[in-house]
């Protein structure tokens, strides 16, 4: 049966990237019946920093050079290294497990939320030899950073991301879908740029479904 592991890690209970990620999750669902749905609220339910345990566990696994996760378990080899262990196994499963990974988040000054990078450093070891699934990150964006946008240079979430999972996971295909100008309906300042935003919000959540649909 495919698996959709779906994070969530926006502050807000209600927020453009959790409704572009349950786009995403219900059409995805509505396709796959038998299959399994997995969500992860790490904003709600925030995932501990990494520790020195962590990184006690991190030297076993240069040191041994082991990039086996089935038994990276074996190396945790102190009280810390296995407390942190703990922590980082089951995070490990349910990525390992599933065939598309959805990420929601919304942009933080310039990049993601500290909850989804703590969930990205627990599940992340040196050279770990990760199964590729599909990736696709949804998200809501204050201002405008599309090519050419002035602010373009200062996307370090889009970026940030796709750079991680190519890196860390050799998934080169990530695919992104943005909501941008949101803040266009709090701020007078950008109050002039709501239409362009609407087109965005509008045109990102169907390509949420659509997604949802063909993965």
């Amino acid at each position: 049966m495919p698996t959709l592991l779906h994070i969530d890690s926006s502050a807000r209970r209600t927020s453009i990237s959790r409704e572009l990620g349950a786009a995403f999750a219900d059409s995805w669902r509505a396709e796959h019946p038998d299959g399994v749905y997995v969500h992860r609220d790490v904003a709600a339910d925030p995932i501990p920093f990494i520790d020195e345990g962590w990184t006690e566990l991190c030297d076993r696994v240069l040191a041994h050079g082991s990039t086996d996760l089935d038994h990276l378990g074996e190396l945790a080899d102190t009280p810390a290294a296995a407390a942190a262990w703990a922590i980082a196994a089951p995070l490990l499963a349910e990525i390992r497990a599933a065939d598309v990974v959805l990420i929601g988040t919304p942009m933080y000054n310039y990049s993601i939320p500290a909850s989804l990078k703590a969930w990205l450093d627990q599940l992340t070891f040196p050279r770990m030899s990760l199964a590729p699934g599909r990736f696709v990150v949804v998200t809501a964006r204050g201002g405008a950073y599309t090519p050419g946008a002035p602010k373009a240079a200062f996307d370090y979430q889009e970026r940030y991301l796709r750079d991680f999972f190519a890196g860390h996971f050799a998934v080169h295909d990530t695919v992104f879908v943005n909501a941008e100008l949101v803040n266009s309906r709090q701020d007078p300042v950008l109050a002039h740029l709501r239409e362009q935003h609407d087109a965005s919000y509008a045109a990102a959540l169907e390509a949420a479904r659509r997604l949802g649909k063909e993965y």
